[in-house]
């Protein structure tokens, strides 16, 4: 069984925690030892227990001192700035689950790599020099025991990726636009506020529909890298709490008809569920809420112009469908470390 460390509590880290409770493959496979988080203990405890999005804990939670107990599990809070400093050594913290959202290159990440620990997972897309970038569903394969920093991509990359990839292996893609319709993140205020890098999250979150910057098409270019260059994306974030959306446009190779994307998309479910699903009901977005796959397809909002332009929607989770491919990874690290190779 490998022990989990998680650096940062704050939305991700804190439903990783839950996910990690509700999931039995998860408790079979993965104990948390240690959590690292700059707030104070009581407050953690607090937004651990209530969450607006998702509801009140229905486990036991309590707080002894710095030492945390979840439902079965107890742990020891640290309040360590630097990485280095953090003790997980003394909880023999085999992996570190890193979702600070401060650690993007090889290089920070590897100042958790000491003592016990022997890897990380990334929260967050990384640059090239981390040893994978896994998305689940598409090269989770690629993944090896020897490998130290690993990145899980973001949401984003986990809701689209799969779904090119579908597309690409039945039709062929020769480019794309994608759209990301993103809920509101905890970098934009609630009322018109200064921002540092970016004048549109001086506004709002709740007031205005805001364009904001995305290097989703890099994680394209990195993950197929033979349509490198061939996609470009935008995002908006709009006054929602949780769940989003990619309007996804592709130029197919083949010649295409809406009943037959959409079959290929149905036959798609059957080979990677529970990552990617479809539905076929006139649903909303808050339909969606804590449903676990990377990407639900939208089958009644399927467009087909000419016989080579497609246009799908996606939904996803942007939250609790990222966290549960987090622990698909970690899962899968265990599973390697273990010699199985029954995943």
């Amino acid at each position: 069984m490998t022990r989990l460390g998680i650096n940062g509590l704050g939305r991700v880290g804190r439903l990783l925690i839950r996910c990690l409770r509700d999931r039995s493959d998860a408790r079979d496979r993965l104990s948390l030892a240690a959590c690292n988080e700059l707030a104070d203990s009581p407050t953690i405890a607090h937004l651990l227990k209530y969450d607006s999005t998702f509801g009140r804990y229905s486990g036991a939670i309590e707080l002894d001192g710095e030492r945390l107990t979840v439902a079965d599990q107890t742990f020891p809070i640290f309040h360590e700035e630097d990485p280095s400093a953090i003790p997980w050594s003394d909880e023999q913290v085999d992996l570190v689950v890193d979702c600070s959202g401060t650690s993007a290159d090889r290089a920070s990440a590897e100042r958790h790599l000491s003592g016990s620990v022997q890897q990380v997972l990334l929260s967050q897309p990384a640059t090239p020099d981390v040893d994978a970038t896994i998305i689940v569903g598409v090269n989770q394969d690629d993944l090896r025991s020897d490998m130290r920093i690993v990145s899980a991509g973001s949401c984003t990359s986990n809701a689209l990726i799969p779904v090119i990839k579908v597309l690409d292996d039945a039709f062929g893609v020769d480019a794309g636009v994608v759209t990301t319709i993103h809920s509101a993140m905890n970098d934009q205020p609630v009322i018109d506020a200064y921002h540092h890098t970016d004048l549109r999250k001086t506004r709002s979150a709740f007031s205005s529909v805001i364009p904001v910057d995305t290097e989703l098409a890099a994680g394209v270019d990195r993950l197929l890298p033979h349509l490198l260059g061939r996609f470009s994306a935008r995002a908006m974030r709009v006054p929602t709490v949780n769940v989003s959306a990619l309007d996804l446009s592709v130029v197919l190779r083949s010649e295409i008809d809406l009943e037959g994307v959409n079959q290929a998309l149905l036959d798609a479910k059957q080979t990677l569920s529970p990552i990617l699903d479809v539905s076929d009901e006139p649903l909303a977005s808050c339909d969606f809420l804590r449903h676990p796959a990377s990407c639900v397809v939208d089958l009644t909002q399927t467009q087909v112009s000419g016989n080579r332009l497609l246009k799908v929607l996606i939904w996803f989770d942007n939250e609790w469908a990222f966290v549960n491919r987090m622990i698909d990874i970690a899962i899968r690290m265990d599973a390697l470390e273990q010699g199985d190779s029954n995943l």
